[in-house]
């Protein structure tokens, strides 16, 4: 292996909303190397996410990925292909496979995901948020509240999309392929999570080689948006312990 650059690129991949990450949630990591995207409208597929996000990156060299809930899935399917230059990776309220294993449930999300217009907003995105929520978001470094997660989806995630992403969602399954996963990687959850619940993570870290965990206590699955510092700490202590070596390509 080449010895890697001392600050790999972190690279933050986007939540459902597809929202890229705020300036608020990056400061916090200083003068390290980070890029961000938008997630493309319309798409349906995990593996087209994860196409869009090499493509995006493909001039790096050396970089860690970091995705959040929806976003962790995003990474975890590009990170399955053992892609060159990948250094580490971070999986925050993140799955393998779709955590919802109720069929009405399932049947649900896919009638919402149909939602357009006053319907879209009113009654899809008023269900999603609230399934979203803790009893901590509001204690955080940017306190949090369901408004404030539907005014996210209002402004940033037209109703097509979001259909098509919990379409990705339903479908997506890396569970017999996370032993592909070989370089270091943090699986960061939140301490109350409805909407993914413990088992993803238990998956996760069974499957996954070199695969850790940090709870964080009195969080909750908006973690990225209400303590962005918090998250940010756990974030880069873990990057603090990562080897000076990067993925070699296909390795």
């Amino acid at each position: 292996m080449d010895t890697a650059a001392k600050n790999p690129t972190l690279v933050f991949i986007p939540c459902f909303s597809g929202a890229p990450w705020s300036a608020e949630q990056l400061a916090p990591y200083g003068e390290a190397p980070k890029r961000t995207l938008r997630l493309p409208e319309g798409v349906n597929d995990m593996e087209r996410y994860a196409d869009y996000v090499e493509d995006a990156i493909a001039d790096l060299d050396d970089y860690v990925l970091v995705g959040d809930s929806f976003g962790a899935n995003i990474a975890l399917a590009l990170a399955t292909r053992r892609p060159r230059g990948l250094r580490a990776l971070v999986l925050s309220g993140g799955f393998a496979a779709n955590p919802v294993d109720s069929k009405p449930l399932k049947a649900l999300a896919q009638v919402m995901g149909k939602a357009r217009g006053p319907l879209y907003r009113q009654l899809t995105l008023r269900a999603h948020v609230h399934r979203l929520a803790s009893p901590f978001d509001g204690e955080g470094q940017v306190p949090w509240a369901e408004a404030n997660s539907r005014e996210l989806f209002i402004t940033n995630t037209p109703a097509p999309s979001y259909g098509a992403r919990v379409q990705a969602a339903l479908t997506a399954d890396y569970v017999d392929v996370l032993g592909r996963v070989q370089v270091p990687t943090l699986i960061l959850t939140p301490s109350h999570d409805v909407l993914i619940g413990e088992n993803a993570s238990k998956i996760m870290l069974a499957g996954i080689p070199d695969a850790r965990e940090v709870v964080l206590p009195r969080t909750g699955h908006m973690f990225r948006f209400s303590h962005p510092a918090t998250y940010a700490t756990a974030v880069t202590d873990f990057l603090a312990g990562l080897p000076a070596t990067r993925q070699a390509a296909g390795a």
